[in-house]
């Protein structure tokens, strides 16, 4: 799979380890990225002990490990800027706010993610880190 490229987007340092950040303004309501990587059966992706497996049906997850997945590198925020939106069975990142440039891009990663990884080792989001 070749790496995505985007001219408006970067992969940094983050607070969290490695993030991806506007390299450019990005309009809310914008499609910043789609979060790609091989389709998996849902009851194989409960199996993995994997942070990248997105769960995008009750049937069907992504596994979003590969590094030519930028999306992957987008950190969970209690106050995100943007979303993950499903269309037709495809996740793609919007932007839920105007976004800055240098801002870093964060999604919330959803209830039952955050409790079972996130809040066990202390959430590292700008907000809950300060």
């Amino acid at each position: 799979m070749p790496e995505q490229q985007f001219s408006y987007i970067q992969v940094k340092r983050s607070q969290a380890g490695l993030g991806l950040f506007a390299a450019a303004p990005i309009k809310r309501g914008k499609t910043i990225i789609e979060y790609v990587g091989k389709r998996i059966p849902t009851s194989v992706g409960d199996t993995l002990n994997n942070r990248y497996i997105f769960n995008v049906s009750s049937r069907c997850d992504i596994d979003g490990s590969p590094r030519s997945n930028t999306a992957r590198y987008i950190n969970h925020s209690c106050r995100p800027n943007c979303e993950a939106i499903n269309r037709r069975g495809r996740v793609f990142i919007v932007a839920r706010k105007n976004i800055k440039v240098g801002e870093e891009l964060t999604y919330d990663y959803g209830t039952s993610y955050f409790e079972g990884v996130i809040q066990p080792a202390g959430c590292r989001c700008q907000q809950c880190f300060a």
